[in-house]
């Protein structure tokens, strides 16, 4: 991975900034800039690993914000950083979700004083093994009934609802390709990204993608879903996706349970 020599000296700098700082045990880059996707404008996102009493007094009036923009350069740089303690990356190893644990993909310690920390590090942005029949089948569904909704907001001409459904199929189509590709889900910015880089995919996927984002229809979304769908047979039948998204997403309120969405 490259860095630019102005990202290179941002980070150089930030280090510089908190390495003697007894509040602070690690510097961690991320974002852009740690997974080779920067332009030459982006900034340089970070966390910062504080002690468990800096941490503690930090959440308790809400200040767990780094953004400065003394530390860089080149025209509109700035350093955007989050505030965490070792707990929480560990934590993170154990149980994160997906786009928390994305998050750390190409991520590496600017500086540290925690011993292990790189181990640490390269245990969060793995895929987990634990539940992937469930996701993908939650997927699939998901995809299925966001297909079913589109077409009867196109009957019924609500804009909003077509919309919304269009995104939302879109979204659980490229989950269930990633989840199939067992790769981490990087949140919704890097998607598409994520999407063309995989191996095992439809090959008209992303040109469906495109479209049904471009133009929501129905025709649109059926060729998505359509292209998903044939691409192999996931095990779900039609009633059991609508029986799937009356228990476990109308009914998610019964069981305590985190939104698909955050997955």
């Amino acid at each position: 991975m490259q860095i630019r020599d102005h990202h290179q000296r941002a980070i150089e700098r930030l280090a510089d900034s908190y390495r003697d700082d007894p509040c602070f045990r690690g510097l961690i880059i991320g974002g852009s800039v740690a997974k080779g996707y920067a332009r030459a404008d982006s900034d340089v996102d970070f966390l910062i690993i504080a002690t468990d009493e800096e941490f503690e007094r930090r959440w308790q009036t809400r200040d767990l914000f780094i953004n400065r923009t003394d530390l860089c350069d080149y025209e509109g740089g700035f350093v955007d950083g989050k505030i965490v303690n070792l707990a929480y990356l560990e934590e993170l190893a154990d149980k994160g979700n997906e786009p928390s644990r994305a998050a750390f993909l190409g991520a590496f310690a600017a500086y540290s004083h925690i011993p292990d920390l790189d181990a640490l590090l390269q245990r969060i942005p793995v895929y987990p093994e634990a539940g992937h029949d469930e996701r993908i089948r939650a997927f699939y569904c998901m995809a299925f009934m966001q297909h079913w909704l589109m077409h009867e907001a196109e009957r019924h001409g609500n804009r909003y609802t077509m919309t919304r459904a269009a995104s939302q199929l879109a979204l659980f189509a490229g989950r269930l390709i990633l989840a199939h590709n067992r790769r981490l889900f990087p949140y919704h910015k890097w998607l598409p990204v994520s999407l063309e880089s995989v191996p095992d995919k439809p090959g008209e996927l992303m040109a469906c993608f495109d479209r049904l984002l471009s133009e929501p229809c129905g025709d649109h979304a059926t060729a998505l879903f359509e292209t998903v769908r044939d691409f192999q047979d996931w095990g779900v039948s039609d009633l059991e996706a609508y029986t799937w998204f009356m228990t476990d997403v109308e009914w998610s309120w019964m069981h305590d349970r985190a939104p698909i969405e955050d997955w």
